[in-house]
This record gives C-alpha cells, sequence and structure tokens, in this order.
C-alpha cells in the first residue's frame, strides 16, 4: 500500500494508525500546491479531488477521505483496536465522534490557513469554541476520547489539534488539550510518525 501525504497534514491519523498497527506502508510526499508527488507524478491522477490523505490499495483502488481510510486501516487489524467492529455496540458511538472532528473541528480549522482577513480569522475561531468546549469535556478525567482507550480517533483528534499553533488558535482556556497532545505524542507510534514526515 502507498499513502500520499503531506507533512502534518490529515494525512498524519491513518500515518499514525499504520505505525500503531504494524501495518507496512509506502510513502509518497504531496505538494499541494503544485499537485505534484516527490516523484514529479500527477497527483490529481491518483486523486482527482486534488488533496490528502489517499491510500493506494496493493490491488489498484484507491481510497481517499481520512475517515474512511482510517476505518479501512481499523478492520486490518482488529486485534488492535483501532476502530470497533461494526457490528459492536460501541460501533456508531465511534463513528459519531470520527464525524464530529472531521466535519466539526477539521473542517472548522482548514478555512484559518487560508488568507483571510482577521475580522473572518475571528468568526471562525469563536464557531470553533463550542466545538472544542465540547471535546474538553469529554476528555476531562479521561486518557483518551473513545472508552479511555487509544483508538483512531485520538489518531484524528491529536492531529487536528496540532493545528492550533499554526493557525494562532489559544487553546489555553482548555487545559486539558495540552497533557492529553503531549501524551499522545510521547507513543512511540506517534513519534516515528511525526519523525518520517520530518516533523522531529
Amino acid at each position: 500500500m502507498k499513502l500520499y501525504y503531506s507533512p502534518g497534514a490529515c494525512s498524519m491519523s491513518p500515518h499514525i494508525l499504520t505505525q500503531e498497527a504494524g501495518i507496512p506502508l509506502e510513502l509518497v510526499k504531496v505538494d499541494l500546491k503544485s499537485k505534484k508527488t516527490e516523484h514529479d507524478d500527477d497527483f490529481t491522477a491518483i486523486n482527482p479531488k486534488g488533496y490528502v490523505p489517499a491510500l493506494a490499495l496493493d490491488d489498484g483502488r484507491v481510497i481517499t477521505e481520512g475517515v474512511a481510510i482510517d476505518l479501512y486501516l481499523g478492520g486490518l487489524k482488529p486485534e488492535a483496536e483501532l476502530v470497533p467492529a461494526a457490528d459492536s455496540p460501541q460501533y456508531l458511538e465511534f463513528l459519531e465522534w470520527m464525524l464530529f472532528i472531521t466535519t466539526e473541528l477539521h473542517k472548522g480549522f482548514s478555512p484559518l490557513f487560508a488568507p483571510l482577513p482577521e475580522e473572518a480569522k475571528t468568526m471562525l475561531k469563536k464557531k470553533l469554541e463550542p466545538r472544542l468546549a465540547y471535546v474538553a469535556k469529554a476528555l476531562d478525567g479521561k486518557d483518551y476520547l473513545f472508552h479511555n482507550r487509544f483508538t483512531a480517533a485520538d489518531a484524528y483528534l491529536f492531529t487536528v489539534l496540532n493545528w492550533a499553533p499554526k493557525v494562532k488558535l489559544d487553546l489555553s482556556e482548555w487545559p486539558v488539550f495540552e497533557t492529553y497532545t503531549q501524551r499522545l505524542a510521547d507513543r512511540p507510534a506517534v513519534q516515528m510518525a511525526m519523525k518520517l514526515e520530518g516533523l522531529r
């Protein structure tokens, strides 16, 4: 398999999962501005959407969208318990968290990377505040987001929260995020993913 990624982007979530589960993977770096891979291939020929992540399977299929990729990877190694079994009572609750992270947090952060007027960014940050408060409350007294064990939801949430300094979003109102992200950053799989992406 090949994971098409950009350092620190949302593709880090599936990258962390492959490290956690010991899933063999070839990493291919993508320049999101030029839409070229590190091998000078046209990335839009691989993923017409033009953004990461994209997971190329050995049978030629390509999976796009981070949540879909995370669910697929979790299914490859069910013993790692990164994703609950689809027929388990916990699956819908887990899926709810994954969709909340992607629609309410990830897509809330994304516009902050754009060259927008400061007043627009202030409004966008205000919109994120109740969503962040909701997650902070869910994390209170726990080490991990879902049933207090490391899952794909943590890999995704860690990735998104790490964007806060880049977009100048102050998370100090919720001290739980600092301890949570540090706890995850200390995991060997996370450290390896960050190292391989040139972030350490």
